[in-house]
């Protein structure tokens, strides 16, 4: 049968006004096409479902028991229809993020707190790992979106920048580059060099800055979490360059924290499978992060670290 859900809503108001005027006049058709609904509706099931007469509409039986059955039917679809829309409203269950280690450790930990206040109906709920393994988690969806350092040309994410962040020199305070205000590029040819490995989204466009100005980079250790830099620096091992994020300096450290010239950044972006929607609670924290980068954003225009 090739009935359509609007000639079922026509013939159960008929049945209820017992009317083909009134029936119009409650849902809006006139009353020829109202009567022409039904005609085809008893075309298709092939029965007489109204008797008309000059005064009044009466169901035949075989009426009376579709029109039993299909006000059951339609309040029920109604009311799946309406379930369904409530469900795409939720602003609560479980939002799972990935994110790399720096952005997790000092992006991240802003971002809960903002979401608990605002969402408390929404869990949270952070993956902490390199980039590769977010970029893939992402993929295979096993979160609801990420935060990632740009990946680059990918057809199957959808990636939004949400932060700008600049490099930096990582020295000791007797290191020769303490006195100076900023770090020429040309000036680490040949220094030794403490980075992060390839499981990091920052090793790539380290090794572009470095290519790009010529430099022939001494890369004595290379080592997994940021964290670890730090001491490695502290000591002596060699310098290191690293993002904004991985700041600040631990508590008591004798390094320092140098600009170098010209600025390379990284951008940070959220990210989510191409062509899939994300629910209403997932869309919130998307929010949420991308206003607490804007947040990040602002502070730094007023810190001299960030002045060039």
């Amino acid at each position: 049968m090739n009935y359509s859900l609007r000639q079922l809503k026509v013939f159960i108001t008929v049945a209820q006004a017992r009317s083909f005027s009134r029936a119009g006049e409650i849902i809006g058709l006139s009353q020829s096409a109202v009567s022409h609904s039904v005609k085809e509706l008893e075309r298709q099931t092939g029965v007489k479902l109204l008797d008309r007469t000059t005064r009044e509409v009466v169901l035949t039986e075989a009426g009376q028991q579709l029109a039993a059955r299909l006000e059951r039917l339609l309040d029920e679809l109604n009311i799946t229809l309406r379930d369904a829309g409530r469900v795409g409203q939720q602003l609560s269950g479980t939002v799972r993020v990935a994110a790399s280690q720096t952005i997790s450790a000092h992006l991240i930990p802003q971002c809960i707190a903002a979401s608990n206040l605002r969402y408390p109906d929404i869990d949270f709920v952070l993956h902490d790992r390199p980039q590769q393994w977010v970029l893939e988690s992402i993929r295979q969806g096993e979160v609801d979106f990420g935060i990632v350092i740009d990946p680059g040309a990918v057809s199957d994410l959808q990636c939004e920048p949400v932060l700008s962040e600049p490099f930096f020199v990582l020295c000791q305070e007797s290191h020769p580059f303490a006195a100076l205000d900023t770090i020429p590029w040309q000036a680490l040819q040949q220094t030794r060099l403490v980075l992060q490995d390839y499981a990091s989204g920052s090793r790539p466009l380290i090794d572009a800055a470095l290519a790009h100005h010529g430099i022939s980079a001494r890369i004595v250790q290379e080592i997994g979490h940021p964290a670890t830099l730090f001491p490695m620096v502290e000591a002596g091992i060699g310098i290191s360059i690293l993002p904004a994020l991985a700041l600040p300096l631990p508590q008591g450290s004798r390094l320092m924290v140098k600009r170098l010239s010209p600025v390379v950044e990284r951008q940070l972006m959220l990210a989510q499978r191409k062509n899939r929607s994300l629910s209403a609670a997932a869309q919130a924290l998307w929010d949420v992060v991308r206003q607490q980068a804007e947040a990040l954003t602002a502070a730094r225009a007023h810190d001299p670290l960030y002045q060039t």
